[in-house]
């Protein structure tokens, strides 16, 4: 399968770059991150208002790598300083992006669109009624439905075999079973993302900057020693030049934060926002002590195993979940790809297992504390040396929901654009570590299910499989590891050894600026005027299967429901 990368042209008259900003302007809304809530977001507010949408990163269409699905791992492992993904560490040593481009995350993830749950929706008190609304006009422009090849289909069939009902055929909504969920990429294999919401905006009402790095949040106060107020933001161009945009006059008028669980906390501390000690400490004057900030960051943990396939599989990435009744995901990705480069690329292109590549930081072969960039070399150079038909096959993971665990972000130092210290404390929650095991299990299941016998080698022990993931690519790379022999998948502390040292990320990571902790329930920052949060920083568990679609929903509904509130304080006429 061979695809030419070409960017879409997409002529938003209201994009350009930061450089041609002016030094001084003012607006109703300013929405720092255009990432996949604050594209929806700002398309919603150009309705009725004046709005400026700062985008720290390029555009995703004049980068063709982003909007095709066999160039999905590419993006991922395109570690420059101008990669629409910014890779970083967390002090877990499991290897992580944040996204760097307009669209957010919606341009690098694997393209899996599901709703939340009902009892998620019920959670937050957002109103059903709106709540649906805002995902359909969402799903109109980026949701597709996937056509299933063989393996996704027998992946599909195995978990209905093995008990993981009921069968929910083709669905977006959140329910317990085996479903065929929604997709970003369209048939052709073209991502579209949450850049693409920008359609449904006024022109008139909206300027969007890219390239534009905020430095921080400006803030007065109203009358003398009462809350702070934010007035603005500063930030500067690829050039390094310098503009301020003000709030305009008017009691509805905010800077909203949707710079995403990494940008959004460390944006609030950057700006004297945050645990007091930790800032003062870094020479940040305190606008206000807010120790939440920073607090319950967690990212899902995922496990995946390898099953080598005696038959063809075609290149897929997540397009069948199995919502299993005790905690636990199972999804599939197949098919590896080197042919997406054209023929005679000298050197030749790395090899691509799409979102298992270890080009692109998913690297099982040794424990997160030893994922080093010599380690991921010598992957990648191992998967160049393996024959082809070592490599076909595909992987079915598993994912803990919620997940119980938590840790916290910390600046590392004052540069907007630098990542801050993150930690996930992956499996430090018991309950994390049993439904990592139990989806292990389930997998063990499919694998060896009438439905899925097609894509397994006739006797192929599932301690095999274990062994086989840990050490893949090739066996060379990090010996001494073995999950348990013949037979059954064995000692359950084995498989408890296998998910902490296998994990990796789906990049759903969340928190940061929590409900309860940094923001109410109508995401206003506590203790603070004219400023909300709106991402997923704010999120409590990660919601569904895949955070993505609600993350966009929630973008539309509270620029509705913030249009409403306009309303009220200005009148209609207005």
């Amino acid at each position: 399968m061979c695809v030419a990368v070409r960017a879409v042209s997409v002529n938003y008259t209201f994009m350009r770059e930061a450089v041609n900003a002016p030094p001084v302007a003012y607006y109703d809304y300013i929405i720092i991150g255009g990432g996949t809530a604050g594209c929806p977001l700002a398309a919603t507010l150009s309705q009725r208002s004046r709005v400026l949408l700062l985008e720290r990163g390029g555009s995703p269409y004049e980068d063709g790598r982003v909007l095709s699905m066999l160039h999905f791992s590419d993006v991922l492992a395109d570690t420059s300083a101008s990669s629409p993904s910014q890779r970083f560490v967390s002090e877990d040593g499991v290897i992580n992006s944040r996204p760097r481009v307009l669209g957010g995350g919606s341009c690098i993830n694997a393209g899996f669109f599901t709703r939340a749950g009902a009892g998620y929706v019920r959670a937050a008190g957002w109103d059903p009624r709106e709540v649906l609304a805002a995902y359909r006009w969402v799903e109109d422009v980026v949701a597709f439905q996937p056509a299933l090849g063989p393996w996704q289909a027998a992946v599909r069939r195995g978990l209905l075999e093995t008990g993981v009902l009921p069968d929910n055929g083709v669905t977006y909504d959140h329910i317990p079973g085996t479903k065929v969920g929604g997709s970003i990429f369209d048939a052709d294999g073209r991502r579209h993302t949450a850049a693409d919401l920008l359609r449904y905006s006024n022109p008139d009402g909206i300027d969007l900057f890219l390239r534009a790095r905020v430095a921080r949040i400006l803030f007065g106060y109203k009358g003398e020693w009462t809350k702070p107020v934010a007035r603005g933001v500063v930030y500067r161009d690829a050039q390094g030049g310098t503009h301020v945009a003000y709030l305009n006059r008017g009691g509805a008028n905010e800077v909203i934060l949707s710079a995403g669980a990494l940008g959004s906390p460390q944006q609030l501390m950057l700006s004297g926002i945050g645990p007091a000690d930790h800032l003062r400490s870094l020479g940040i004057d305190v606008i206000l002590d807010l120790p939440g900030v920073g607090q319950g960051m967690s990212d899902n943990p995922m496990n995946a195993i390898y099953v080598p396939s005696p038959s063809p599989v075609e290149v897929s990435l997540i397009q069948v979940v199995g919502i299993t009744r005790f905690g636990s995901y199972i999804e599939g990705a197949s098919g590896a790809n080197w042919n997406s480069h054209p023929s005679g690329t000298q050197p030749p292109p790395p090899r691509n297992f799409g979102m298992f590549s270890p080009q692109t930081g998913q690297l099982a072969t040794v424990p997160p504390a030893q994922r080093t960039p010599e380690a991921i070399a010598r992957a990648v150079e191992a998967m160049s040396q393996v024959p082809d038909a070592a490599l076909r096959g595909g992987f079915i993971l598993e994912k803990v929901l919620g997940p119980q665990s938590t840790g916290s972000l910390a600046l590392r130092n004052l540069d907007p654009d630098d990542n801050p210290s993150v930690r996930f404390n992956y499996f430090a929650h018991p309950d994390d570590l049993r439904r990592c095991v139990a989806g292990i299990s389930a997998i063990e299941r499919v694998i060896r299910s009438r439905a899925f016998s097609r894509f397994t080698y006739p006797n192929f022990a599932f301690p095999a499989a274990l062994n086989v993931t840990a050490d893949f690519p090739v066996n060379t790379l990090y010996g001494g590891r073995r999950f348990g022999g013949g037979g059954g998948g064995g000692d359950p502390r084995a498989l408890e050894q296998f998910c902490r040292d296998t994990v990796m990320t789906i990049w759903h990571y969340h928190g940061g600026c929590q409900v309860g902790r940094v923001v109410d329930r109508d995401y206003k920052v506590l203790g603070v005027e004219a400023l909300r949060v709106i991402d997923g920083s704010t999120f409590n568990a990660s919601p569904g299967t895949n955070p993505q679609a609600t993350v966009m929903m929630l973008g539309r509904y509270m620029g509705v429901k913030l249009l409403k509130e306009r309303m009220l304080v200005e009148g209609p006429g207005v």
